[in-house]
Parts: C-alpha cells; structure tokens; sequence
C-alpha cells in the first residue's frame, strides 16, 4: 500500500484509471474538500478550477484524462467532467440546482450520476451532444447512478419502487430502467458494472437486516455472494459491500467484516472456479482465506 500524499490535510481515493497510474478523490481541511487528480510524476493536483469552496472526484477515464465529480460553487452543487485541455466543466443539472457525478465510460464522453429536478433527485446520463438526461426511477420518486459500462449504454445505480423501497437497478437504452432485486430484500443499490454491462455487483439487506454483497446476472439474477463462495469464508466473516467489478467480471472488490482479525477489512474476489481465492486485503492480512483443496 503507497501512500498518495495529501494536498492539505487527509485524503480519500476513489477512482483509478486502466492501467492504474492515475488516481482521483478528494482531500480534505478543516471541511474544506478539494478534488484531486495524481499521477506518480506530478503526484497529487488539485483540479478544484472554478472557484468554488468545495470539490471531490469520483470516476476517471481509462487512459486517466477526464475526472467526473462533484464541485460547490456560489452555494449550489454541480457535476462537473475535468480534462486537462479544458479543465472543469460544468455539465448542469436536471432543472434543479444540485448535482454530482460518479462514474465516466471507458473514454470520458458519458457521465452518469444524480441531479435535482427541482423535486427530487434522479438519476443521469450525460453525453456532449446530447446534454443530461434524466434516467426515470422504478416507479417511486428518487434514484441515483453510481456505474457505466465501458460504451456508457449499460447504467446501473438505486431507485425507489413504487412502494418507497430502494432497489438496486440496471439501465439500457432499450430496456430502460430494471429492477435487479429478484432476492426481494429490504433494500439493495448496484455499484460497479462489468465493461460488457453483462455483469452488476452492489449491496443488498437479507431478510435480518444484515448486508450483503451481491453479484446479478440476466441468467441467474441476484445472488449472496457469501452463499455463492461460502467455502472461502472463515465462520461469521461476511462480504458486506461490493463496490466495483474487473473490466471482465472475474474479481470483485469490496469490504466486508473479517471474523478472524475482528475489523472491517478490504477483499478481492476471484469469481473463476477453481481454485478460487478471497483475499482480505487490510494490513495485507489473508484472515477470510479458506481453502478446501481436493
């Protein structure tokens, strides 16, 4: 684990690009957040261009040259897209004043995010050419985007059904917005989504209140991933949160709580059977490792 520096006080990460030589996310001072953009030879650049009091990055492109995020300037918060040429870009909103962006396609030309419609929040999808547009919900009146797939024609997110819960959710051109949740939990949201946007991982809340990672397919729909790969998991340890998905949908990363060190821990997952390995990666510890070789 490198330390990435801070620009003035304490950093979060929260995007890389491709080839994971450029890193984006925010640090922070006296609640002051600025969006970042590093690179191992300039290290961490602020990218925090329009004046505002405060920005944070979230997504990048894969060759690492547009920064999606959010930036406050003159008391209201917009999405923004970043490149070097032209610096920080607000992309508007859906009527309202307030928006943010999360993730970018494989060569920066769609963001996806939420905005304000002036009543609610929704979730977005933003192209140059044909602006914000407005992704609907499942029927309730709130949802978000957090994921794009490499084309940027795949979005996935939360929404509200037409019951007030949050549903985890899938969206195409063609289809719409889908409601990933066939395992009827109590509330679930769709993080990450594999370059082909065949393959969606997020959280979900079992029927004890408890979360859990899952994975969804158009073949086998919702799936625990915990009952999925429970013969990798030491007794009581429990991925919680699926948070981003490999460009060809073997590994899953996420954090989950580690009965073996007692603490919330980072995981890579290797979905390809066998052999199959969970590595719980805080302090490079392999506490939620069990094999059972034949």
């Amino acid at each position: 684990m490198q330390s990435l520096g801070t620009l003035v006080g304490w950093g979060t990460a929260t995007g890389v690009s491709a080839g994971g030589t450029v890193v984006v996310g925010w640090d922070a001072s006296q609640g002051r957040e600025r969006a970042f953009r590093w690179t191992l030879d300039t290290g961490m650049q602020n990218i925090d261009t329009l004046g505002g009091t405060a920005s944070m990055a979230y997504g990048v492109s894969a060759n690492g040259d547009v920064v999606v995020g959010w930036v406050e300037s003159q008391g209201r918060r917009r999405a923004f897209r970043w490149t070097p040429d032209t610096g920080m870009q607000d992309i508007g909103t859906l009527g309202g004043a307030w928006g943010a962006a999360y993730a970018v396609s494989t060569d920066g030309s769609v963001v996806v995010g939420g905005a304000w419609d002036g009543a609610h929040e929704r979730a977005f999808r933003w192209t140059e050419t044909d602006g914000m547009q407005n992704l609907g919900t499942l029927g309730g009146a709130w949802s978000t985007a957090y994921g794009v797939s490499a084309n940027g024609d795949v979005v996935v997110g939360w929404s509200h059904d037409a019951s007030g819960r949050v549903r985890a959710f899938r969206w195409t051109p063609t289809t719409g917005m889908e409601n990933l949740d066939t395992l009827n939990s109590s509330m679930s949201e769709a993080w990450g989504v594999s370059s082909d946007g065949s393959i969606v991982v997020g959280w979900m809340r079992d029927e004890q209140g408890q979360e859990r990672a899952f994975r969804w397919t158009a073949q086998r729909g919702m799936e625990d991933l915990n009952l999925v790969y429970a013969r990798l998991l030491t007794d009581y340890s429990v991925l919680e949160y699926a948070r981003a998905i490999s460009a060809d949908g073997r590994y899953i990363v996420g954090y989950g709580w580690n009965a073996t060190t007692l603490r919330t821990e980072a995981f890579l997952l290797d979905t390809v059977p066998e052999p199959a390995s969970l590595i719980a990666l805080g302090l490079g510890l392999i506490g939620l490792v069990r094999r059972r070789c034949s």
